[in-house]
């Protein structure tokens, strides 16, 4: 374990989180808020703790392996939340530390589960950090530093592969550092693009501005107790179509750029994506038509809400508790498929579920033709045994913490349908549920052992399980 290398690192991340808190203290100077001198504080305790690490701890080798890569991420996603929970706890519009960090956690791993009962009353500038922390986890803010920072190792392809969400992470041009750089490039040009969007349909500017951050991190942190619904029709549309786009995976952008269209075209995945996205849209519409005025309402809030819950934003413009169980039923899958592997939405990822429903399409096969060779493919080209037996193991670790979590939160006085869409909507960083913790409803309720455990659930489903768990034993700062 390259101990020092690993401390110099997350020393830079936390002197990046400081820099990123001096946003949400110019919005705080702008509106004249009180809450200015808690962000001042924060972003001095980021400071301290980021010098001391960089400088205490300069490395000898600047060499990342896969075990420093994963020990990075669960350390600085944890420091990270810890950190940008003081502004709340220290202005005391969220009293409760614990309520605080579940917040920020939340916002950072872009669940959007809230623990607030009345979002409006909230200062400008938590507004603008709690909904910029879904901006700033969605690509990955180590992703972020390795962008920016010139000495990061040659191997940092390492930390992308234990930060970016799906089954295999690759570069798009030869260095890790140019990779991060063209993907924050792309993030930040569909983040102004939309926000544009928004201003040009009559949303303030400081709304269009926090609820692209929701949409871009796929996040789905409001600044209105009704969420999205009493904006204009227009700006659900800009909403839903950017949802979908933040879904997808980012290497189809770069391939968009750089003309090859026909591997765009080939790609397995999109194809699913837009198949079970459409799909789900025409049953839900059908299902609900009665309880809306006409059609286009219809489609638009059930398209608003299938685009939602696929790319695990979490925003609302309607109560779905109130839908039939067919249309629940749905929702509640795709809160498991969740978007595209390489986007910022979270879920199994649609890349995983193809690879599993071909990995049992050629099993059963085999039972039929022993003797048969049949290689799974994606994206046109072969998958390897490696990733494949990769991708179950992923898949029954993930059925493993979501019973555990949701046995465990099973000790609070809420019904089956609550608890377990509760642990569904986190772990999978979606934010809203069903029951108790539907669209309309908060987790205030839950008690502080249930949100820490929440805490740890989001933090599992944003770094996709290995990170956190290896990262945290203490066998992985062992030499050997």
């Amino acid at each position: 374990m390259n101990r020092r290398m690993v401390l110099n690192t997350v020393g830079h991340i936390l002197l990046a989180e400081a820099a990123l808190l001096i946003l949400p203290a110019i919005v705080s100077v702008i509106y004249g808020e009180d809450c200015l001198w808690h962000f001042l504080f924060t972003i001095g305790v980021a400071l301290l703790l980021g010098i001391i690490l960089k400088f205490a701890s300069r490395p000898d080798s600047k060499v990342i392996y896969a075990k420093e890569g994963f020990v990075i991420v669960s350390y600085a996603w944890v420091l990270m939340s810890a950190i940008g929970a003081l502004p709340f706890f220290l202005s005391g519009e969220i009293p409760n530390y614990i309520d605080a960090f579940f917040e920020t956690v939340s916002g950072f791993t872009t669940t959007g589960a809230s623990i607030l009962t009345n979002v409006e009353a909230m200062s400008h500038g938590l507004l603008f950090w709690r909904s910029f922390t879904h901006w700033i986890g969605g690509m990955g803010v180590i992703v972020f530093v390795m962008a920016i920072i010139p000495n990061i190792a040659d191997r940092s392809m390492n930390i992308m592969k234990a930060e970016v969400p799906g089954p295999i992470v690759g570069k798009l041009v030869p260095k890790a550092r140019e990779t991060a750089r063209i993907l924050y490039l792309i993030y930040v040009g569909m983040t102004v693009i939309m926000a544009l969007m928004l201003i040009c349909g009559g949303m303030p500017v400081f709304d269009s501005v926090v609820h692209t951050f929701g949409t871009a991190g796929t996040g789905g942190f409001g600044i209105k107790a009704d969420s999205i619904t009493s904006y204009s029709p227009y700006c659900q549309w800009v909403i839903t179509v950017f949802m979908l786009l933040f879904a997808l995976n980012f290497n189809l952008y770069y391939l968009m750029l750089m003309k090859k269209f026909k591997s765009v075209f080939k790609s397995t995945e999109l194809w699913f994506f837009l198949g079970l996205v459409g799909l789900s849209i025409g049953i839900i519409t059908f299902n609900v038509y009665p309880m809306y005025s006409g059609f286009e309402e219809t489609i638009r809030t059930s398209s608003f809400q299938v685009a939602t819950i696929i790319s695990t934003t979490g925003y609302a413009t309607t109560d779905f508790n109130l839908w039939p169980g067919l249309s629940k039923s749905i929702l509640l899958l795709l809160m498991i498929v969740g978007g595209c592997a390489g986007s910022t939405a979270g879920g199994l990822k649609n890349a995983r579920v193809v690879m599993l429903i071909k990995t049992v399409y050629r099993e059963l096969k085999k039972l039929l033709h022993p003797r048969s060779v049949r290689a799974v493919n994606m994206e046109a080209k072969r998958v390897d045994e490696q990733t494949l037996s990769g991708v179950t193991s992923y898949f029954a670790i993930y059925i493993m913490c979501i019973i555990t979590i949701f046995i465990l939160l099973s000790i609070e006085p809420f019904g089956i349908e609550t608890n377990l869409s509760a642990t569904l909507a986190c772990f999978n960083n979606i934010g809203p549920g069903l029951g108790v913790v539907g669209p309309t409803g908060s987790y205030a309720d839950y008690s502080m052992f249930s949100k820490i455990l929440l805490s740890i659930a989001m933090l599992l489903g944003r770094l996709e399980i290995f990170p956190l768990i290896l990262g945290l034993n203490p066998l992985a700062w062992k030499k050997r």
